[in-house]
């Protein structure tokens, strides 16, 4: 195999030590792992020590400038991008192996995720059609936007992978709140930068717009209890941001 043909695979990471070492040993496809942290203060580095993987400290400032950086790094020209609670199929893993050595003049591809409630898999509320770009050539695509929901802008042909990766990020609800606080203050930190106009209405209706979204529109009560527990904690979130927002005005 030649060198454009191998894979860097990236996690960034910040207090991930329930997650990282599944993750990495989801991506044995890779020719290099790197680990970009944002100075985990738990067992983090210590376990990305013992798998024998690259890490690169660096201060958290935005997901597209930290995932940017971890790409200069990378030795291959072809990059897998990977979310500590996020883990790459067997399936998955063969059709990025056979991908990458006839991409057929594609130079990023669009992956499914499927959601996990506690382990148990969540068919509606909208994750079923959630995807991402996380395979691609270092060359063709930069993160850009956003401090929180970065994009990938690519500047060639985007394909998309047949086989889901598996999205673990609901593992407990105090886990899970406190990672959409952690966008709600990024998102926060966004509207008050560009100096967004947010009234008392923002906070009455966006909210509830968000519930009735995920649980009505995209069949969220399908999925029973699972289904009306994420769409309550996404519609705190959404307040959330405004509360913060109003917060850094003050």
């Amino acid at each position: 195999m030649s060198i454009q043909q191998k894979i860097t695979a990236i996690i960034p990471t910040l207090n991930e030590e329930s997650n990282i070492q599944g993750a990495i040993r989801s991506l044995s496809f890779a020719h290099e792992i790197l680990v970009v942290d944002s100075f985990s203060s738990d067992r983090t580095l210590s376990i990305c020590k013992r798998e024998n993987v690259k890490v690169i400290q660096r201060r958290f400032d935005d997901f597209s400038s930290q995932k940017n950086f971890a790409i200069e790094q990378a030795s291959f020209d072809w990059i897998f991008i990977l979310d500590a609670d996020e883990r790459i199929t067997p399936e998955l893993a063969s059709e990025v192996v056979e991908i990458v050595r006839d991409p057929k003049g594609i130079d990023a591809f669009n992956i499914y995720r499927t959601f996990f409630f506690k382990e148990k898999k969540v068919s509606f509320g909208g994750w079923q059609s959630d995807k991402v770009i996380r395979l691609f050539r270092k060359d063709k695509c930069r993160y850009d936007g956003k401090l929180v929901h970065e994009e990938i802008k690519c500047e060639g042909k985007i394909g998309f992978l047949k086989n889901r990766m598996d999205h673990f990020s609901y593992t407990d609800q105090e886990q899970y709140e406190k990672k959409l606080e952690f966008y709600a203050l990024l998102q926060a930190k966004e509207l008050h930068q560009n100096k967004s106009r947010v009234t008392f209405m923002h906070r009455l209706v966006k909210p509830a717009f968000r519930f009735v979204v995920l649980y009505f529109v995209r069949f969220g009560f399908l999925d029973g209890k699972k289904g009306l527990v994420l769409a309550r904690v996404h519609a705190k979130g959404v307040l959330q941001r405004y509360l913060k927002y109003k917060e850094l005005k003050t």
